[in-house]
């Protein structure tokens, strides 16, 4: 396939016009003069710089990578055909769609993008964290920029001692049958060759927890209404996690709120002071 530079200018150029600042979660300012979003903001929220998104607009810069695109689309707050067509003029083809998508829908970051005072993410049916508030990062820690295997908080649970620090011990052992429960039922669903199965293979072959509590045979297991974390600045925190399913892409956005007037509410409130001295 070859890159229509023009059409791909052009559709950017019109995308990045139609938003408003406030569809992706950005204070509108007093010296905005123009309606749509500036090529600066759009390339922020690409993690991408300035002039290689100023280059694709007017048509002169190198044909994107996947990654490139696939990081365009989410900072545009592209629907799934929307991103399609992207990936087609920039010379791609598009990329699969379902569960084994991780580009999440633009109803779903809009919601997310007004939590930003409010711990929460959106996770893969796999546990793989897609996108994290600021005070998500700050509560459970940089999961959105994990790679490989180690997105998901199942293959973490039982390959990475460190990543259960982060919960009561009490719970512990039901945690790791919730885990395989959950591993499970998506192998049910999406058969082989999947990313499921993938992550199955690695785990029997890797982990003898992992090994036995398969074994058990477990499906159906639920989370249980509060959460409790054992956060390394704050102390236990008791949490109740609300959820909303996106269900064409199998993603789901957790967020974590605490009892009003409880101590946990206190602990969040001093976690968000941690949040807002973080780099954005």
């Amino acid at each position: 396939m070859v890159i229509d530079r023009d059409g791909l200018a052009e559709f950017l150029r019109h995308r990045r016009s139609v938003l408003q600042p406030e569809d992706v979660g950005l204070g509108r300012g007093q010296r905005r003069r123009t309606e749509g979003l500036r090529r600066e903001e759009v390339a922020a929220l690409s993690s991408m710089s300035t002039d290689y998104y100023a280059r694709l607009e007017r048509g002169t810069g190198p044909q994107p990578s996947e990654q490139m695109l696939a990081a365009i689309a989410q900072g545009l707050h592209l629907s799934v055909d929307e991103r399609d067509h992207l990936f087609r003029l920039a010379g791609h083809r598009a990329p699969l769609r379902g569960a084994s998508s991780d580009h999440v829908s633009p109803g779903m970051l809009r919601i997310f993008d007004r939590l930003a005072d409010t711990p929460a993410e959106i996770v893969t049916e796999l546990g793989e964290t897609l996108r994290q508030t600021p005070l998500g990062v700050v509560l459970t820690g940089d999961t959105a920029s994990l790679r490989g295997p180690e997105r998901s908080i199942g293959y973490r649970w039982f390959t990475d001692p460190e990543s259960r620090r982060l919960y009561a011990t009490d719970d512990h052992e039901f945690l790791s049958r919730l885990w395989a429960s959950g591993i499970r039922q998506v192998v049910a669903e999406r058969g082989r060759p999947s990313r499921g199965t993938m992550l199955l293979d690695l785990l029997l072959e890797r982990s003898a927890e992992f090994r036995s509590v398969w074994e058990l045979q477990e499906v159906g297991l639920r989370p249980r209404e509060v959460k409790r974390f054992e956060h390394p600045e704050v102390g236990t925190l008791e949490l109740s996690c609300q959820t909303l399913v996106e269900p064409s892409q199998s993603h789901v956005l957790l967020v974590y709120t605490a009892a009003p007037g409880s101590e946990s509410a206190e602990k969040l409130r001093l976690l968000s002071t941690l949040s807002a001295r973080m780099p954005r």
